[in-house]
């Protein structure tokens, strides 16, 4: 896993030719801010549908992760390394910090 913060992480994206970008909040925090374009919603507090959908996930894929403020994605990081992924980026200070597009729900 790698921790990288907003620069970073959407420098990294952007190079990526296969990435992957997981929003693991809440259902609510989803529907009171909006999410990060293109992100796949995956409640990392609901752990059996969260292991559902990331066990039909392609490991080979660059996988872009954040929460509301990076605690509960550095967390979903090492579940998701735990299961074979090998290139997972942490969104340092999350949902909160981010200042680029968003998408309401």
């Amino acid at each position: 896993m790698t921790n990288l913060n907003q620069q970073q992480w959407q420098e990294q994206l952007a190079k990526s030719k296969n990435a992957q970008i997981i929003d693991v909040r809440t259902l609510e925090e989803l529907e009171e801010g909006g999410k990060i374009p293109n992100a796949i919603h995956m409640d990392i507090y609901l752990p059996q549908a969260f292991m559902e959908k990331l066990s039909a996930f392609d490991t080979s894929k660059d996988q872009f992760i954040y929460c509301r403020s990076g605690s509960r994605s550095f967390q979903a990081c090492n579940v998701f390394e735990d299961q074979g992924f090998t290139n997972v980026y942490n969104l340092e200070g999350g949902f909160n910090a981010w200042t680029g597009d968003v998408e309401k729900i």
